[in-house]
């Protein structure tokens, strides 16, 4: 498994954790998948539409023999399996995973764009992505995250929600 990738996941349907959970474990059995780091969970108003409930993120880092593609179909059904219907963009959803980063490619194409191209502009991917890999560089972007960071309003609408328990250490969100 040479290629790194980092995902963000988001609920704000029903069992927001449990759905959480679920897109882990799903993840965490394919055997072309090993999760490097999990974020801790975060508690976030909603974008774009706001006419919703608020949402459960988090950020993991994962290891994958996947191609950028084949990981895209990988999240997609993941979806699919916990039960996503698609309806209003941005609206209210079971569970949404994203591909932020992979490796450190600039992908475009009629399906994905990576790096996930409002990554600037979401404090609920920028705060877990920063706990998980405080160093971490964004290709296009020449500023540090930290410095978009503060420049986006809606930082405070970001609340951790359930730290993770373990230094770097895997796990389904402890107890």
């Amino acid at each position: 498994m040479n290629n790194i990738a980092y995902l963000s996941m988001g609920s704000n349907l029903g069992n927001r954790l449990e759905y959480l959970h679920n897109a882990v474990r799903i993840l965490d059995q394919d055997e072309n998948i090993e999760i490097v780091r999990l974020s801790s969970i975060y508690e976030t108003e909603p974008v774009g539409f706001t006419n919703q409930g608020n949402f459960l993120n988090l950020v993991m880092k994962i290891k994958t023999s996947y191609s950028a593609q084949e990981l895209l179909e990988k999240c997609l059904n993941t979806e699919k399996v916990i039960g996503r219907k698609r309806g209003i963009r941005w609206g209210p959803r079971t569970i949404d995973l994203d591909i932020l980063l992979y490796n450190q490619d600039n992908i475009e194409t009629d399906s994905l764009s990576v790096p996930h191209p409002r990554i600037q502009e979401r404090a609920f991917v920028i705060i877990p992505l920063l706990e998980i890999e405080p160093n971490i560089t964004i290709p296009k972007m020449k500023d540090p995250l930290y410095t978009i960071l503060n420049g986006i309003p809606d930082k405070e609408g970001v609340r951790l929600w359930k730290r993770k328990n373990g230094e770097d250490a895997f796990e389904l969100f402890g107890n």
